[in-house]
């Protein structure tokens, strides 16, 4: 039987050797969380090779280097309030679960999450319940490019997919002060975006890495995956 724990190590002190984990709240969120439970069982034996991983739907889950990437950029704090769009497999959501709410000896945080296909948002449930993540994680079936208005507004806000331009309402319900990790670019290739809204209400956006992620299908995204 393979050893996840270790395994989980090993890959986290890669992570840290090539500067992608650079806090403690990233490698220890990276180290509690068991990917092996956030993959259909016929990958469980890769849950930690750094490579996405299909989920079924024509989705993945992310490479683990671009769930601390992205995660570093975001700089979630215990109590903060966090949307994500596109819950997948459920296991961006429960790492940042565990920085906000879960180890948070301060005000609980708490994320928000909004899966498009109501199937991933079963199966992401499922994977939170197992891993007891669920009671601070909410999973929404709807269209994530419309945000979430039932928990705005937010102090962080996480995209798993690509756009082809910062969706509005995701605008519209970042907090002043806050920040907003996207994708942007076309069907194929995009630009991690680090987007920061000021007091005035006005972006300062910063482009960090080039990436590869499926579509944002909405109504203020792609209207199809091609």
């Amino acid at each position: 039987m393979a050893n996840f724990s270790q395994q989980r190590a090993a890959l986290v002190k890669q992570l840290i050797s090539e500067g992608i984990i650079r806090s403690d709240k990233v490698k220890n969120a990276l180290m509690r969380v068991p990917r092996e439970d956030f993959v259909p069982s016929n990958y469980r034996e890769w849950a930690y090779v750094d490579s996405p991983l299909p989920i079924g739907h024509g989705q993945t889950i992310s490479a683990p280097h671009m769930v601390a990437l992205m995660t570093e950029l975001l700089d979630p704090e215990p109590g903060d309030i966090v949307l994500e769009v596109g819950t997948g497999s459920g296991y961006q959501a429960a790492v940042l679960a565990e920085i906000v709410a879960k180890n948070s000896s301060l005000k609980r945080g708490h994320v928000y999450t909004v899966e498009r296909i109501p199937e991933l948002a079963e199966f992401a449930k499922e994977n939170l319940r197992r891993t007891n993540y669920i009671d601070y994680v909410t999973v929404v079936v709807g269209d994530g490019t419309k945000g979430y208005l039932g928990a705005a507004p937010y102090d962080k806000i996480i995209v798993t997919a690509a756009a082809p331009s910062i969706p509005q309402p995701l605008i519209e319900q970042l907090k002043p002060s806050g920040r907003m990790i996207i994708p942007v670019g076309d069907l194929y290739y995009q630009r991690l975006l680090v987007v920061s809204k000021r007091t005035d209400g006005l972006l300062d956006v910063r482009e960090d890495t080039w990436c590869v992620f499926v579509p944002l299908i909405g109504e203020y995204g792609w209207r199809s995956q091609y």
